[in-house]
């Protein structure tokens, strides 16, 4: 749950602005949508009880997060906010770095501050994007494939794993990317909205390229051809590359 304030309050001396971003629709995400806030401590992440507000602009934010007596005789602390919501898991690399199934949160530094002196850290609102999980509601008749994602010597399932597809539309070359996480049982599925390839304009066969990464160096592929495979269970083998 999170509590809208005015955005002067909402936004003045808070340690993160972050903006859930629904990946299926292409648009921010506001309703529905948890945040827990965690303090890494002598080795381990303890809950906190701080609650996130919300500003106009869909950010989740936390202002006062770091205000104190004496800033000049504190040190900054790391922390993370982990999100949820039905029928989504959250994407936490940030866009642009590599993928790793290990992150659960996005880590960031809280400096402390007082009104005599404030942060001298500017912080920027950063997208968190929310996958499809396995239970989310695709719209009636939308095309999915599903499967697990294993590790290929040992065949355990592999949770968290970013599972993707990409192309470009035969008719104007637009570019399309689908991408989901596995679940905890390694289980996906995933939105085949677009055209896959085909072997020419009249061909009933399209070929999907689907990649799944569990970290930097750490990856599995499979070759989808629908219609004819849309019914199998896919099973993408993860393996050092």
């Amino acid at each position: 749950m999170s509590r809208f304030i005015p955005l002067e309050r909402s936004t003045l001396y808070s340690p993160a602005w972050l903006i859930p971003y629904d990946d299926f629709a292409r648009r921010v995400r506001a309703a529905g949508v948890s945040v827990q806030l965690d303090r890494y401590d002598d080795g381990e992440w303890l809950p906190l009880d701080d609650m996130a507000v919300r500003t106009p602009g869909a950010a989740f934010a936390y202002p006062g997060l770091g205000r104190c007596a004496e800033p000049w005789a504190a040190r900054p602390r790391r922390h993370r906010a982990r999100f949820a919501a039905d029928g989504y898991q959250p994407l936490y690399p940030a866009d642009g770095r590599p993928f790793s199934a290990a992150l659960v949160g996005v880590e960031f530094l809280v400096h402390p501050y007082d009104d005599a002196h404030p942060p001298t850290v500017v912080t920027e609102p950063r997208l968190v994007r929310l996958l499809p999980s396995v239970s989310f509601r695709y719209p009636p008749g939308l095309r999915t494939v599903h499967g697990a994602v294993v590790d290929a010597a040992t065949g355990a399932p592999i949770p968290n794993a970013l599972v993707e597809a990409g192309g470009h539309t035969s008719r104007d070359l637009t570019p399309w990317h689908e991408r989901t996480l596995s679940d905890p049982a390694g289980a996906f599925r995933l939105a085949l909205r677009w055209e896959g390839e085909k072997a020419d304009e009249h061909a009933v066969e399209e070929t999907f390229h689907l990649q799944a990464t569990e970290r930097p160096g750490r990856s599995g592929s499979l070759v989808v051809r629908l219609p004819q495979d849309t019914e199998r269970r896919h099973v993408i083998e993860i393996r050092e590359s």
